[in-house]
């Protein structure tokens, strides 16, 4: 694979001469840390123009976020960023793992809201890990994994609130954060694939537990969530005209 080219489950990343980096989403789907893989046509394109509008969103309510523009349907223009092998997840309800891990009843509310770590290793399988842990493995020093929970906890906070003027319940949501520059910043998606999203009155899934667990069709569900979104004012993007980076 060429030095410049990164190959991950759902997305091409390709480092640009000039500080930037593109990312391409693709339209695999994986689950359980890969073992169950599909191939979704439209599925890339959904999840860039999601994330375009919340990261874009986020960085409009200062939370410093890796986005620079999108360039084309599924690929988005990013600062390029040295990423933290962390695993920022904030839940607001109990759901996925934490019903195994804990015994609670699935919905249970998170009051205030847990925030937990996780070690990005795929031959390890994305371990949960505390604050000791990462001093031991050197990943982040204390101001930095300060600055991780703080800008998780206020991103999540801030999108949850968004995500309600759409009747929609957000239950959990991972983030994933870089160094460039000499600051840390808001890094990879923010996507159907990276949370959990409920219908407020209905309960019903809209993000990758449809495909996690058989419910229902993956892209329908995903449309139907960008739909719900580009409702929300806050959440208006310009159109999209093309343009050559380099």
């Amino acid at each position: 694979m060429r030095d410049d080219l990164y190959e991950g489950k759902a997305k091409q990343v390709r480092l640009l001469p000039n500080g930037l980096a593109e990312i391409y989403f693709k339209d695999d789907a994986t689950a359980g840390n890969g073992k169950k893989r599909a191939t979704f046509p439209g599925k890339g394109e959904l999840c860039c123009r999601i994330s375009e509008r919340l990261l874009a969103y986020l960085a409009r309510e200062q939370i410093p976020t890796h986005l620079v523009q999108r360039k084309d349907e599924r690929t988005l223009i990013c600062r390029a960023v040295e990423i933290i092998p962390l695993e920022v997840v904030v839940r607001f309800a109990v759901a996925g793992s934490l019903c195994t891990r804990t015994g609670l009843p699935y919905g249970h509310p998170c009051t205030p809201p847990v925030c937990e770590l996780y070690y990005k290793r795929d031959d390890l399988s994305d371990p949960l890990i505390n604050d000791d842990h990462v001093r031991l493995l050197g990943i982040a020093s204390p101001a930095e994994l300060a600055t991780l929970r703080s800008l998780a906890l206020t991103a999540a906070q801030a999108l949850r609130t968004l995500f309600l003027q759409a009747d929609v319940a957000l239950f959990d949501l991972k983030f994933e954060f870089g160094r460039a520059d000499g600051r840390v910043w808001l890094a990879d998606e923010i996507s159907p694939d990276t949370c959990r999203f409920r219908d407020v009155h209905s309960g019903q899934v809209l993000d990758k537990d449809v495909f996690r667990q058989d419910l229902a069709e993956l892209v329908p569900t995903y449309a139907a969530l960008l739909a719900r979104l580009e409702k929300i004012p806050a959440l208006q993007v310009p159109a999209f005209s093309h343009q050559e980076v380099a």
